[in-house]
C-alpha cells in the first residue's frame, strides 16, 4: 500500500515529487471516480508547470475509474465550480496550489452541484481508496500511457504522450464554458449602469488574466466604460514577480503603486487560482477583507431585503451592524469554506463572507468567487458616486480591527488555555463557534489555533476606539509571547 500524505482537511496539497506526482494523481482520479460512481467529471488547472502533467495523470485515473473527462484547460477554481453545475456533471477537480510555494501543487474537489468534498464528506474515503491500489499495476498502467516522465521533465511541465493517449481513448474531451461563465458573472450587476471607472488589475501571473480579457472584450462590445490597467497580467508558471498572495503585505506594492501612478478608482489583485480577490482604494491603500464583507452584505441586501448573510466569527461587529440595519439576518458560522457553504445551503443565504477574502454566493452554487466581489464593488462605486475610501473609512472608524496576527508558539493549546483563564472572569460573552471568542462591552477578541502548525491566530476589534484596539492587541500579545 502506497501511503499518500498530501490530503488535508479541505483539499489536497503537497510538495512535488515528495508527496505529489503523476502516480499519486492517477490514484486520486481513479479513487474519486470510484467513490462517487462518477460517469462525468470536469477538470482544470492553474498556471504551474506541473499542473498539466498532474491533470492528465488525474484524467487517466478518472477514465480508468469509468468516467468521461471534460478538460477546461487553464482555469481558475471558480470556473470548475461553475462548470460542474452548468454542465451537470458528477464532479469537478481543479489542479492548483493557489498561493502555496512554487514547489507545491494540489487539488480542490467537488461533487455534483459543486458541493465541496472535505475530510468528513468523502476526502478521507477517497484517500483510503487511492492508497489501496496495487503499486505494480498503477506503475504499469501509467507506463502504458507514456507516463511517468522523468522528474526533471515533470517539473518543467512535460506530460509525455499522455494527452494524445487520452484523446484517443474517446473518454477525454477538451471543452470550454468561458462565454457562459462570463455571462453568469455579469448577472450579479447591471453592467449597463456602470459608470466610467479605471481599474488596476493584478493577476500575479496566475490564472485570472484570461477572465479579465474576456470581461474586457464583453465590456468593449457593449460600450461599458471600464478601463483595465493590467499588472503582471500574463500567465507564467515561473512566477517572475513572486507567488501571487496579496494577503502578504510585501506582495501589495505593485498593485498600490499602479493605482497611484494611473490615478485609478480601485485596485484588484488575485491569488493564483483567483478564488480570492483583494481590493485597494483610490489612494492605493489595501482594504482588509473584513470591511469588504460588510460592503457586499449591504450590496446584496439592497437587492434582496431580509436575506440571510453568513459570516465567520473572527471579527463580525461591523458585519452584524450593517446586516441588522439593512433588515437582513446575520448568521455566524465556523471558519472554513466547507462550513460556510454548508451553512449557506442550510439557511439559503444569499451571501457569505470571510475576513480572509473568501466570498460565497448563493447563485454561484454557494461557492466562492474572486470575480463577483469586485464587480459588485464597481457597481457600488457607480451608484454612490463616492470613492472607495469613503465607503470603508467610516466603517473602519466605527469598528477598528487588528487584522489577523499569527504567533508561532510551542504549545498552542496551553497558550490559549492561559489566555482564557486570564480573561474569562470578566468576559460578558464567551463564544466557542471557532476557537475562543470573548466580549467585554466595547471590545472583543478571537483566538484560534492552526490545524496544521503550532500557530495561534489573534483578532481584536473595538467599537469606535482605535487606541483601545491597539492597547488590547498589545496586551494579549504580551501574554502570548511571555
Amino acid at each position: 500500500m502506497k501511503k499518500i500524505t498530501c490530503f488535508k482537511a479541505y483539499d489536497i496539497r503537497g510538495e512535488l515529487l515528495e508527496q505529489l506526482d503523476e502516480n499519486v494523481a492517477y490514484r486520486i482520479g481513479r479513487a474519486f471516480a470510484s467513490f462517487l460512481g462518477a460517469k462525468t467529471v470536469v477538470v482544470g488547472s492553474d498556471v504551474r508547470h506541473t499542473a498539466r502533467p498532474l491533470k492528465l495523470a488525474l484524467s487517466a485515473g478518472l477514465i480508468d475509474g469509468g468516467a468521461k473527462v471534460f478538460d477546461l484547460g487553464m482555469a481558475g477554481t471558480e470556473e470548475i465550480y461553475f462548470a460542474t453545475k452548468f454542465l451537470k456533471v458528477d464532479g469537478g477537480i481543479e489542479v492548483t496550489a493557489s498561493h502555496n510555494p512554487i514547489n507545491y501543487n494540489g487539488m480542490k474537489l467537488v461533487k455534483a452541484g459543486s458541493v465541496p468534498i472535505s475530510g468528513d464528506s468523502g476526502l478521507n474515503a477517497i484517500k483510503d481508496i487511492a492508497e489501496s491500489f496495487d503499486e505494480a499495476l498503477v506503475t504499469e498502467r501509467l507506463k502504458s500511457f507514456g507516463a511517468p516522465v522523468t522528474p526533471e521533465a515533470f517539473l518543467k511541465g512535460s506530460a509525455s504522450v499522455l494527452d494524445i493517449q487520452l484523446l484517443e481513448s474517446g473518454a477525454y474531451e477538451r471543452t470550454s464554458c468561458v462565454n457562459d461563465y462570463i455571462m453568469h458573472l455579469c448577472e450579479y450587476v447591471d453592467i449597463g449602469k456602470l459608470k466610467p471607472l479605471k481599474l488596476v488589475v493584478n493577476a500575479g501571473n496566475g490564472a485570472a488574466g484570461n477572465t479579465i480579457d474576456a470581461l474586457e472584450l464583453l465590456f468593449s462590445h457593449h460600450n461599458i466604460p471600464i478601463q483595465f490597467i493590467k499588472v503582471h497580467h500574463d500567465a507564467n508558471g515561473d512566477f517572475p514577480n513572486g507567488i501571487p498572495n496579496p494577503l502578504l503585505p510585501e506582495n501589495r506594492a505593485d498593485t498600490a503603486d499602479a493605482v497611484i501612478a494611473h490615478k485609478a478608482d480601485m485596485g484588484i489583485a488575485w491569488d493564483g487560482d483567483f478564488d480570492r480577490c483583494f481590493l485597494f482604494d483610490e489612494k492605493g491603500d489595501f482594504i482588509e477583507g473584513y470591511y469588504i464583507v460588510g460592503l457586499l452584505a449591504q450590496a446584496f441586501l439592497d437587492k434582496e431585503k431580509g436575506a440571510s448573510i453568513i459570516y465567520d466569527p473572527r471579527v463580525f461587529w461591523n458585519t452584524e451592524d450593517i446586516v441588522k440595519n439593512a433588515g437582513g439576518k446575520p448568521i455566524k458560522s465556523k471558519t472554513g469554506h466547507a462550513f460556510i457553504k454548508e451553512r449557506m445551503r442550510k439557511e439559503d443565504a444569499i451571501y457569505g463572507g470571510e475576513m480572509s477574502a473568501h466570498h460565497y454566493f448563493r447563485d454561484f452554487a454557494y461557492c466562492d468567487s474572486g470575480m463577483i466581489p469586485w464587480l459588485l464593488v464597481a457597481e457600488l462605486l457607480s451608484k454612490s458616486g463616492k470613492p472607495l475610501s469613503s465607503l470603508v473609512e467610516e466603517r473602519i472608524g466605527l469598528y477598528p480591527s487588528s487584522g489577523e496576527i499569527n504567533y508561532r508558539v510551542e504549545d498552542a493549546g496551553k497558550t490559549i488555555k492561559a489566555i482564557i483563564e486570564h480573561f474569562e472572569a470578566d468576559a460578558q460573552v464567551i463564544d466557542k463557534t471557532d476557537g475562543i471568542g470573548m466580549e467585554f462591552g466595547n471590545w472583543r477578541f478571537n483566538l484560534r489555533k492552526s490545524n496544521t502548525e503550532p500557530v495561534i491566530r489573534l483578532n481584536v476589534e473595538t467599537k469606535g476606539d482605535i487606541a483601545l484596539m491597539q492597547e488590547k492587541t498589545a496586551f494579549i500579545e504580551s501574554l502570548i509571547t511571555a
